[in-house]
């Protein structure tokens, strides 16, 4: 298995754990926000669609000066929707990336006043892939606090417990 195998098999894999997680959220919350600077469960979702859609521009461009733009849709169907449409679409990008495409050098926006770095393309995929684990957990707290179930995720949860 190479690496960029390995990394579309964890891509995969996540997005139907952090799809899970979404599926088991109630609508009728999804305007909840934990505190005013917090993000409504909706945005931060639909911040979990962008990091799909991020993933396919990584993996077919040479880089990224700017965050894609998109609009938040208005409602959790739309959010979800967009989540599974985005993620089909980088999956078959990723999918069609060659080995040498995915060791190629990569430019990224890297801090304030347009400074970049240029690293491995598969690094950057990576980093993205981690960033998604982070708002996904972030999501999570979402969840209990909106009293929807938090599914296992890397283990037992409580309630999905492991018997």
């Amino acid at each position: 298995m190479t690496e960029r195998t390995m990394f579309i098999a964890g891509f995969e894999r996540e997005y139907q754990t952090t799809l899970r997680l979404l599926q088991a959220y109630p609508a009728a919350k999804s305007e909840l926000s934990p505190s005013p600077k917090s993000k409504t469960a909706r945005e931060l979702a639909f911040v979990l669609a962008m990091g799909q859609a991020v993933a396919g521009v990584v993996g077919t461009t040479d880089s990224l000066l700017a965050p894609p733009s998109f609009q938040t849709p208005a409602t959790w169907a739309e959010v979800l929707g967009a989540f599974q449409h985005l993620h089909a679409d980088s999956l078959t990008k990723l999918e069609g990336m060659s080995e040498e495409a995915f060791h190629a050098p990569f430019t990224i926006l890297a801090g304030s006043g347009g400074k970049t770095n240029t690293m491995r393309r598969a690094d950057v995929l990576w980093m993205f892939a981690m960033d998604q684990v982070h708002h996904r957990g972030q999501f999570s707290v979402y969840s209990r606090i909106a009293g929807a179930p938090v599914p296992s995720i890397y283990g037992p949860s409580g309630d999905e417990p492991w018997s």
